[in-house]
């Protein structure tokens, strides 16, 4: 008797809805739970040099006890608890004061912050260079005019401080707001207007009603920020070398890119990341899926909390501070693109357009501009493609794997871009069939998806939440196959969403550092890549342009998906 199954007999006892979903797990396995196995695994095995040497602590005595791994552990924890300790008590402020308050222009100066959120942080940085730089920033400079009394430089970017005020004005803040403003704006009005009734302070309402009641979701925002703190890089890499500053991300990648690279002390410190990150990657699922809490009441808010008197001096406030975030970074980093000296307004005749012409002009430029499009666009529709399918099982299957599917898509967003770009390095380089893709577009595309997936499935997850289950059962009760259902009746329904995912994920791959920094090449660097190259080697002009040209795009479409009425949490007043 034979034993071989007919040919067809494993498509008929998997549905192809079954093969889908398999698939999924597949590639979601491999691209995501095994480059985080294998760091784990090379973390205890790889010696001096990268070579492999069995079951060793080595790399993980290395770990602990050197002094600059120490130094860049400690500097790590020290800007996470600036940037939290300053940025939640200023973010939850003006969430309310955009949610719950009279505030002229609300859905303007909300709309703002996201546009502050999309710009690269890079490009900002650089534009506070040109303004903070200890010789010759701009503020320096003015102040040492008009100010010689005082110490002097007044202010240095290149320092720890610095640090923090660029994540600060970059997304600190900014996200905070984001996600904070849509979760105090549903709060159930009652309590806020007994409290003003019995005559409560607007500040004493804030401190002892609103955010005791907005705790949960407080909390959850700030545990999803100290996780996404604790994956810097391009802010340290771009002002951190001068005085010797180093944390987690920039310590791996400065291990990582040595020749011979360091790997071994470079997957203990990534495990280490990884190992810090994943209880706080649980506790944020497990807050975001807590029923015991509501802050959402059937009250209509009929009237908001009225500013009086300070209603127009917080709003010149707000303004101020929106406009030293968002503008005044950016316009001197295009100022800066048309000088002949970086940062140098003092000299005789100061502007050229050589700075332009020389970048536009240059293949590498060229290659990179090309390389940047191709790799967001196709970053784009993979992440709607993948995102999509992944958030439609999640929710509307019932295979036993689909709790898995969920928690590992999760994990991206708790591993490190440079930790992931190593991760990937090793699936690329230990096998033999991946080699080829070494330094490929396709494969910085993939890492893209990959990284960027959990926000995508996240946004797709409750839109799906919110489409009622018998459409698509009266489809298939029609006959229609699983696939049909969701092309012809799911798909057109969510494509306002997948639009905004696809887009969030075309600015995120133009602005992307951190996890392909270890998989290009010369050959395929793109423009946020080369911009860093050229800060870390000093030819500054250069990186102006190049910052100038990405903020352009970035706040570009950022506009298109506000006139396409994408945009996630902002609803107008």
């Amino acid at each position: 008797m034979s034993v071989l199954a007919p040919p067809g007999l494993l498509r008929r006892q998997i549905p192809s809805h079954g093969l889908v979903f398999i698939a999924l797990l597949a590639i979601v396995g491999l691209f995501v739970l095994y480059p985080v196995l294998i760091i784990l695994v090379n973390s205890v095995t790889l010696g001096p040099n990268g070579q492999s040497q069995g079951f060793t602590l080595r790399s993980w005595q290395i770990a602990v006890s050197d002094p600059a791994m120490l130094a860049a552990i400690r500097n790590t924890l020290k800007v996470v608890a600036a940037n939290e300790s300053i940025s939640l008590p200023v973010a939850v402020a003006i969430a309310w004061l955009l949610a719950r308050t009279d505030l002229p222009a609300r859905a303007t100066l909300e709309f703002m912050f996201w546009v502050t959120f999309f710009l690269p942080s890079l490009s900002v940085t650089l534009g506070w260079v040109v303004l903070l730089d200890a010789q010759s920033g701009v503020v320096n400079q003015l102040a040492h005019h008009f100010l010689p009394s005082l110490p002097q430089p007044l202010f240095n970017i290149h320092s720890f401080w610095g640090v923090v005020w660029a994540h600060l004005s970059t997304g600190a803040i900014s996200v905070k707001v984001i996600l904070l403003t849509p979760a105090l704006r549903n709060l159930d009005a009652s309590f806020e207007e007994a409290a003003r009734i019995c005559g409560a302070a607007r500040w004493r309402t804030l401190t002892r009603i609103v955010v005791p009641v907005a705790a949960p979701a407080i909390l959850t925002v700030m545990v999803l920020s100290i996780i996404r703190a604790m994956q810097t890089f391009e802010i340290e890499m771009a002002l951190g070398p001068p005085f010797n500053f180093w944390v987690f991300g920039t310590m791996i990648y400065r291990l990582a890119a040595r020749v011979p690279p360091d790997l071994g002390p470079a997957t203990a410190l990534a495990a280490l990341a990884f190992l810090a990150l994943t209880p706080l990657i649980i506790l944020h699922r497990y807050l975001i899926t807590r029923k015991d809490y509501a802050t959402v009441g059937g009250k209509l808010r009929v009237a908001p909390t009225p500013l009086g008197r300070w209603r127009f001096p917080i709003f010149g406030l707000v303004c101020l501070f929106v406009f030293l975030v968002t503008v005044l970074p950016v316009v001197f980093v295009i100022l800066s693109s048309f000088m002949k000296l970086f940062g140098f307004f003092d000299i005789p005749d100061p502007w050229t357009l050589d700075n332009w012409r020389n970048v536009l002009r240059d293949d590498f430029f060229l290659r990179a501009f090309a390389h940047t499009f191709e790799i967001a666009g196709v970053a784009a529709v993979g992440s709607m493609l993948l995102s999509g399918l992944t958030a439609h099982f999640i929710v509307r299957s019932r295979y036993w794997g689909r709790g898995i599917l969920d928690f590992v898509s999760w994990l991206p967003f708790a591993i490190p871009g440079i930790l992931f770009s190593v991760g990937m390095l090793y699936v690329v380089l230990s096998n033999p069939v991946f080699r080829i893709f070494y330094g490929s577009l396709p494969l910085m595309m993939l890492t893209i998806v990959i990284a960027n997936m959990t926000l995508g499935i996240q946004i797709l997850k409750a839109a799906i939440i919110q489409i009622g289950g018998e459409l698509e059962q009266a489809a298939r009760t029609t006959g229609a196959s699983w696939w049909y259902a969701f092309r012809k009746v799911i798909l057109p329904i969510l494509m306002p969403t997948l639009i905004l995912v696809g887009m969030i994920t075309f600015i995120g791959a133009t602005r992307e550092i951190a996890s392909v920094a270890l998989l290009a090449t010369n050959e395929t660097k793109t423009l946020s890549l080369l911009q860093l190259d050229y800060i870390t080697d000093g030819r500054f002009e250069a990186a102006a342009v190049i910052s100038a040209l990405v903020v352009m795009l970035t706040v570009g479409i950022a506009f298109v998906a506000r006139f396409l009425g994408l945009r996630a949490g902002i609803r107008a007043s």
